[in-house]
């Protein structure tokens, strides 16, 4: 990210959920004031809600005193009712154009793996390249122009890619709004769940699934579909973590193999499947992501890059403890605890 930063030459767009100041975002933004300075159009969206505890509560004034236009999206305000719900939890870098960043990585030093309170953060980030960098950069001047109305042309800010290049396969950047009556980001893991035929590999740092979720991925594993979900081994939000662990005794008894990762948190939202199938973005298997957030991902079909995300998911399942029938079945009092979390599933 820093060394395509530093040669930006017209925009750079970034809209993430979290900010917070340490090695990761200081040294970004040192580069976002000098681009300033050299007449770059820089723009920063963070939410408002995902910042509370790691941002002043008018930090988009700072920037705009260095010259870079910033919104905070959906401020927190108090009787707002049910849209305070509604959080941007996409992560996108856009430079020019011709290049854009996503996936679990927040701008924060946990994430790159300084000072991280849950043991090693494990997380995935893609870089694109080519013309699917323009789904991300209408993604972003879509939901800005929502809040500052300065774009009557998105077009010129298309990059002009050689024609020339070109390569197999597909990568489909998809965007996630609470807003349309459409679940595209959960339609995209429950098909490529549906049509494995091998496998189906997962990476989720929260697992709080729906009936259609959890009837899909059992009935791949009975159909003998090699069902694996790599969950954190040390959780960031106890509460929430104990939910996850509601799930397992059900889908371990099915057939999926679950498995903790034993260094620390898995942060990563990550499909692969039977070696042609992908996706990377920043949909949890929960349900704030799937109903209530706006979200981000790419869909890739017989790209050269699937073969390294299946190998980092088999190397950090080999790092990882794989539960047993009897680990996955509760004692008695969690179990009444658990089900009493179940009932509050949809506020976590």
């Amino acid at each position: 990210m820093i060394k395509e930063l530093k040669k930006a030459e017209k925009f750079i767009f970034l809209e993430y959920f979290i900010i917070n100041h340490g090695t990761m975002w200081d040294s970004i933004l040192e580069i976002l004031k000098g681009k300033v300075k050299q007449g770059v159009d820089v723009r920063v969206m963070y939410d408002d809600a995902g910042c509370i505890a790691t941002l002043k509560k008018y930090y988009y004034k700072e920037l705009e005193k260095v010259g870079i236009k910033c919104v905070a999206f959906n401020k927190l305000k108090p009787f707002s009712g049910v849209i305070m719900n509604n959080r941007d939890h996409r992560k996108i870098l856009v430079i020019d154009g011709r290049v854009a960043f996503s996936g679990g990585i927040n701008l924060s030093d946990e994430y790159i793996n300084i000072n991280s309170p849950h043991g090693h953060w494990k997380d995935n980030a893609i870089k694109i390249e080519g013309e699917a960098v323009w789904s991300y950069t209408v993604m972003f001047l879509t939901m800005w122009n929502a809040f500052i109305q300065e774009d009557d042309d998105f077009s010129k800010f298309k990059y002009s890619f050689d024609n020339s290049i070109c390569s197999n396969g597909f990568a489909v950047p998809y965007s996630e709004t609470p807003l349309d009556n459409e679940l595209t980001g959960e339609d995209i893991y429950l098909n490529i769940i549906n049509q494995a035929h091998d496998y189906v590999y997962i990476f989720t740092p929260y697992l709080i699934i729906d009936t259609d979720m959890i009837n899909t991925l059992t009935l791949a594993a009975k159909r003998g579909v090699d069902v694996r979900i790599v969950i954190p081994g040390i959780p960031d939000k106890k509460i929430v973590y104990t939910l996850s662990e509601s799930y397992l005794e059900l889908l371990v008894k099915s057939g999926v193999k679950m498995y903790k990762y034993t260094p620390g948190f898995v942060h990563s939202k990550v499909f692969v499947s039977d070696d042609h199938v992908a996706t990377v973005g920043t949909i949890n298997l929960d349900y704030r992501s799937l109903y209530l957030h706006f979200e981000c991902g790419i869909y890739l079909e017989n790209v050269e890059c699937i073969k390294n995300i299946k190998k980092d998911l088999e190397d950090t399942i080999n790092k990882s403890h794989k539960i047993n029938e009897k680990e996955a079945v509760p004692k008695f009092l969690k179990a009444v605890w658990q089900t009493i979390l179940r009932l509050f599933a949809p506020l976590m």
